[in-house]
């Protein structure tokens, strides 16, 4: 059943109507989820050690078959999943900033120009710590299925990264990304929580909807067979 483009909730201190309108696409939510529930699993087993490196390879391997994911739907997906409708520039996200913190946050459709550059450098950094574990050795029980493909140099190099500055980075990514929902949920009374969840956003002015039917979530995750079938296709070259 299709939904209603426009739906007036209520006033709001008397500025007017405000209007809900599906902006996060159903697959868009279960990968944000998805990817969360994964980072905490990867965080543990590779604390943990052990046995569990073998949950923590799965882990990874699901990992970048999501990221993957979540980057061609960054062109294929709902209109505000695209990278077209929310990359910015430095020069925006500034300017963003700056208006932020000196007046009343404005509802924005989507990723503001801030959460843009949250959501590329959080994709980078995933995909990138995701891949390196595919070279990585530990030099004890457990190397990535790939090593066999490089150099030892390499398999160094991805190692210092991949338990190094790739994961501490990482995790700093993972905690301000973290305290800035805190921040803009407390202090500027903005709620990201909810749309992330029910896929609707509650704004003052009508905006465009993402495409959420049927059809797309089956493209979706016709998108994601094909992603996981590349990631289990390459990790099989090397030795497992």
């Amino acid at each position: 059943m299709a939904r209603l483009g426009l739906l007036p909730r209520c006033s709001f201190a008397g500025v007017g109507n405000l209007f809900s309108i599906r902006v996060w696409d159903l697959p868009t939510r279960l990968c944000h989820g998805a990817l969360a529930l994964l980072f905490l699993a990867l965080v543990i087993s590779g604390q943990i050690g052990g046995d569990t490196m073998v949950w923590h390879m799965r882990f990874g391997f699901a990992m970048l078959s999501l990221v993957m994911w979540r980057i061609l739907w960054g062109f294929m997906g709902g209109y505000w999943s695209r990278f077209s409708s929310f990359v910015s520039t430095p020069l925006q996200a500034w300017r963003f900033a700056r208006q932020s913190s000196l007046a009343k946050t404005t509802r924005v459709a989507g990723h503001n120009p801030l959460g843009a550059w949250s959501v590329l450098a959080m994709l980078s950094c995933l995909g990138l710590q995701a891949m390196t574990g595919l070279f990585s050795d530990d030099q004890i029980s457990t190397s990535g299925p790939l090593t066999a493909l490089v150099s030892q140099a390499w398999v160094e190099r991805a190692t210092q990264w991949h338990t190094g500055l790739g994961k501490w980075g990482l995790m700093a990514l993972v905690v301000l990304h973290l305290g800035s929902i805190f921040w803009y949920v407390r202090v500027r009374r903005v709620d990201l929580l909810n749309p992330m969840l029910t896929g609707d956003q509650i704004l003052d002015n009508p905006a465009r909807e993402s495409t959420d039917t049927i059809a797309s979530r089956l493209m979706a995750a016709m998108l994601l067979l094909l992603c996981a079938s590349a990631v289990g296709l390459s990790v099989g070259i090397g030795p497992l």
